[in-house]
């Protein structure tokens, strides 16, 4: 994190300045534009876990559509 003193007699504004000069040289905004929407990778457990429901899911859905206790509501376009 870029740190400024304040020096005897410097006003707000020019203190600002030389801040945000410091943080610019620095590379601390380039460094928060490049992570911001950065997201962490799932780890392998949860991938897994994910998957094996969305497999459990679509059997579940499939038995129940072909033993005829559900209807088949899906309509094509989405909209």
């Amino acid at each position: 994190m870029a740190e400024v003193n304040r020096k005897k007699g410097e006003t707000f504004d020019a203190l600002l300045r030389r801040f945000t000069r410091r943080v610019q040289q620095g590379g601390v905004i380039l460094e928060v534009r490049k992570n911001r929407f950065r997201t962490s990778a799932e780890n392998r457990n949860k991938k897994r876990r994910s998957a094996l429901r969305r497999v459990e899911k679509k059997s579940q859905y499939e038995y129940l559509y072909k033993t005829g206790q559900l209807k088949d509501d899906r309509r094509k376009g989405n909209r």
